[in-house]
């Protein structure tokens, strides 16, 4: 075979290589658009109110609308079984009965919405909410805190997702409670402590009787519903539950008039601001940051702010008639809405369920309290600021009883506090008028309630 057959058989090589490769593409296009057609065309909408949030994997991430965007993104570019779109729409919490039940039957209506436990549970009693359940692997159960799953449920369903938590806690004063000599309690470890009721009676006695005038020992307040979760957690102090077993108020037993009348107590030997009834919680920050009182509340949010402050502080949990004691939870995460689209439903499940199962996307979850424990522990170093919130889930407890209207419920609390304050009732008849009046609020509610079937 001569040189010029040579060439000439190579050139047709590469051409017929060349033909095929373009044929091939083409049907690989033809495939890929035919594959594209046949996929659902799917819109959903993430709706989140305006939440503050930092994440140590991503610096420019600063709210919960930057966050729901780049997990957006992730679902729309990995997701095989829908060609979908999501549109993340942020709103203002004054917004939020208007933006979510506002919307129901709209083209607006909410398919996710990534909010607080805190207000987001009202809209189970809708009947609009799906539980979640069947998208929960025990993988994903068990890598989340018992505790935190149980303020998820009613009913036994899980209704509500975890992603990120926060405890309130009290901080005191160490410079104050060593200037009456309380050096006793005072720890320079990074732990929260816990106190006997014994502990706490000498310690308020000692702050009211040593401390400069117009300076208080413990915060309250009944201005308004503002922190309003803080003092329940003081009425469970003598060993009440606050709630019965069927998720009403009950307050009118031995343990719960204690509570009552320790509160009553506190405030008239002047172991609380004068005038508490007036003030509303922040009045306390200004009295505490101010060096003008010894006990506040604390988180980790609150943390940086008082670090920067100078104020030399330690924790320590509500008290509790075990000495354990008590923090307020809060959660904050994701709830799926059915609008009555099986495959619109089908997807904004598996959004969440892709959230859970994508480490990337549960590591923007520290920077908070992370609900999962191998984030939490992945990130233990950086964490290690609020490794003292984590370790303390074992005090968790569900303030809310996952009742219904809970923000009707506090419209009243808050009043009942106001009367319990002015002192002009018994223990026995305020525990009564603060079990009648929230339970008139969650009677309603539950009468309202629809759950999704």
């Amino acid at each position: 075979m001569n040189k010029k057959t040579i060439i000439i058989l190579a050139c047709f090589v590469v051409l017929v290589l060349g033909v095929c490769f373009v044929v091939r593409n083409n049907n690989l296009k033809k495939l890929q658009q035919q594959d594209q057609k046949e996929k659902p065309e799917i819109s959903l909408i993430i709706k989140t109110p305006v939440l503050q949030i930092s994440s140590f994997k991503d610096k420019d991430i600063i709210d919960s609308y930057t966050l729901m965007k780049i997990m957006a993104k992730k679902f729309e570019e990995e997701y095989k079984d829908a060609n979908v779109k999501v549109n993340v729409i942020q709103f203002a919490k004054a917004e939020e009965d208007d933006k979510i039940i506002g919307c129901f039957g709209t083209e607006q209506a909410t398919d996710i919405l990534y909010e607080e436990y805190f207000n987001m549970s009202t809209y189970i009693h809708t009947g609009n909410v799906a539980p979640l359940d069947d998208i929960i692997s025990d993988e994903i159960r068990n890598d989340i805190a018992d505790s935190y799953w149980d303020i998820s449920k009613i009913n036994g369903k899980t209704y509500m997702m975890p992603f990120t938590g926060m405890q309130n806690v009290l901080c005191y004063n160490k410079d104050l409670f060593r200037q009456v000599g309380l050096d006793r309690y005072v720890t320079d470890k990074d732990v929260i402590q816990n106190w006997s009721l014994d502990d706490f009676e000498t310690i308020l006695s000692t702050l009211q009787k040593k401390l400069p005038e117009n300076t208080y020992p413990m915060l309250m307040y009944g201005k308004n519903e503002m922190g309003d979760t803080h003092v329940i957690t003081l009425l469970r102090s003598r060993g009440s539950t606050f709630f019965d077993e069927n998720g009403r108020v009950k307050l009118t037993t031995p343990e719960g008039i204690k509570a009552v009348q320790w509160l009553m107590d506190s405030n008239k030997k002047g172991y609380f601001p004068a005038n508490a009834e007036s003030l509303e919680i922040n009045d306390c920050y200004n009295l505490f940051m101010n060096g003008q009182l010894a006990i506040y509340i604390n988180n980790a949010v609150l943390d940086v702010s008082l670090r920067k402050s100078g104020i030399n502080y330690g924790h320590v949990n509500f008290p509790s008639i075990d000495g354990k004691g008590f923090n307020t939870t809060f959660l904050t995460g994701f709830e799926v809405f059915d609008n009555g689209d099986e495959e619109r439903l089908k997807v904004a499940k598996d959004f969440v369920k892709f959230v859970y199962e994508n480490e990337e996307c549960l590591e923007y979850s520290a920077g908070s309290i992370p609900a999962s424990n191998k984030i939490a522990l992945k990130y233990a170093e950086e964490l290690k600021d609020v490794q003292k919130y984590i370790d303390n889930n074992e005090n968790n407890w569900n303030f809310t009883g996952n009742a219904p209207a809970w923000r009707k419920v506090r419209e009243v609390f808050y009043k009942d506090i106001r009367d319990l304050l002015y002192g002009e009732k018994t223990a026995e008849e305020m525990a009564k008028q603060i079990e009648d009046d929230c339970n008139k609020a969650i009677e309603e509610g539950y009468r309202t309630s629809k759950l999704h079937e």
